[in-house]
């Protein structure tokens, strides 16, 4: 099997089952429409039409699969891989614009029963190719849809089996008339209307969901969320937004970790996330993952300003002539406070009164500062 990831392949897949599907419905369109008319079967002309809809479909198809394949760019960061999903659309309004059509030409004839085609035999052997050829394609086409992921491409291979089950109607429709039963290739004609203007309902409905980013189903969300908490180091998770984008699905997530971590390590956490939801969704291809805080409350923008650069005047202030000294130090955010933890350099291990000097007027800084809650004095190793 090849790398079906790969994206030159995969384009090539998608433009080789097109192509046939094209080919194959050119043929069918013609014989059930020539066959249709010469063999006197609405239904059978109908049914070719129908087929045109499919070729039409193919032609969509190409085009989409070939914009929807470039790669992301300045004005398209994402990519463009809803020029498919825009496909999808035009091709379902155009499948909702047919099957009225038929629908209206079968209605003309009812109100005017001398109007009503009585086919010929011939209309059966073409229903019975059409059946068959179209399962073929459905099959075909399905396969490739699921190696590449392409919604696109699944959309089209239902198509082809609507087509074949169209043909079924026909099939049915034609051998009721030619039984006797006048009115049996017009109600058929009418069912494959229906039928054709069902599925273009539905390629319309699905791909407008996805145009304006509605989620994953709740059992891929739910699926996705239990990954994410089963992931070590993730502590809970504030916020998980999902949307689809062509045959890929997007995920934003906000994890929760513990405080006192390291940013390194709050990065690595967040990879493993995106690795392992990469991994185990076949269409998740982007995952963003934003880290937050164990027990983190929103701050006061006033009352903490540049946070860090608040904290170093403090020090300064409380540390006077001992600030000097200090190698650096840490800002926590924890339960809507601050921990800050001054760092003294291991040399200083032995100075034992200016290191108790240091922590009283940290313990002060504590007690004085509203928005600090403590202050931690450690050595550097």
């Amino acid at each position: 099997m090849p790398d079906v990831y790969d994206a030159d392949v995969v384009i090539k897949l998608k433009s080789r089952v097109t192509i046939v599907g094209a080919l194959v419905n050119v043929f069918l369109s013609i014989i059930k429409i020539g066959f249709g008319i010469l063999g006197h079967s609405a239904a059978l002309v109908a049914d070719g039409v129908h087929s045109l809809s499919d070729l039409v479909s193919d032609l969509l198809v190409l085009v989409a699969v070939r914009l929807g394949a470039r790669e992301a760019d300045h004005d398209h960061p994402y990519g463009h891989r809803r020029f498919e999903t825009i496909a999808t659309v035009i091709l379902g309004v155009g499948l909702i614009a047919i099957a009225v059509g038929i629908a209206w030409d079968i209605y003309g004839r009812v109100l005017h029963p001398e109007r009503l085609l009585i086919p010929q035999p011939s209309a059966l052997g073409i229903a019975a190719i059409s059946i068959l050829a179209n399962e073929w394609l459905y099959q075909y086409t399905k396969r490739v849809a699921t190696l590449t992921r392409s919604k696109l491409l699944l959309a089209n291979a239902w198509h082809h089996r609507s087509d074949a089950v169209s043909s079924i109607v026909v099939l049915i429709g034609v051998a009721g008339s030619l039984f006797g039963y006048i009115w049996a290739d017009a109600v058929a004609a009418v069912i494959v209307a229906l039928m054709v203007a069902k599925i273009g309902v539905n390629l319309v409905s699905d791909s407008i969901k996805e145009l304006v980013d509605t989620g994953l189903s709740d059992e891929i969300v739910d699926e996705i969320r239990a990954e994410i908490a089963a992931t070590e180091g993730v502590r809970n998770i504030h916020l998980l937004r999902t949307r689809q984008m062509g045959e890929d699905a997007l995920v934003d997530a906000h994890i929760v970790v513990n405080s006192r971590i390291t940013v390194s390590e709050g990065h690595m956490i967040a990879d493993v996330v995106r690795d392992l939801l990469i991994d185990k969704f076949d269409d998740v291809q982007e995952v963003l993952v934003h880290v937050d805080p164990e027990n983190l409350l929103i701050f006061h923008v006033v009352l903490f300003g540049d946070n860090a650069l608040l904290q170093l005047q403090l020090l300064k202030e409380y540390l006077a002539e001992n600030y000097p000294l200090i190698d650096g130090f840490r800002i926590h955010y924890i339960k809507g406070h601050l921990e800050l933890e001054v760092i003294l350099p291991h040399t200083m291990f032995s100075l034992s009164q200016q290191v108790n000097t240091i922590k009283n007027r940290c313990i002060v800084l504590a007690q004085e500062a509203e928005q600090i809650s403590r202050v931690l004095v450690f050595f550097k190793a």
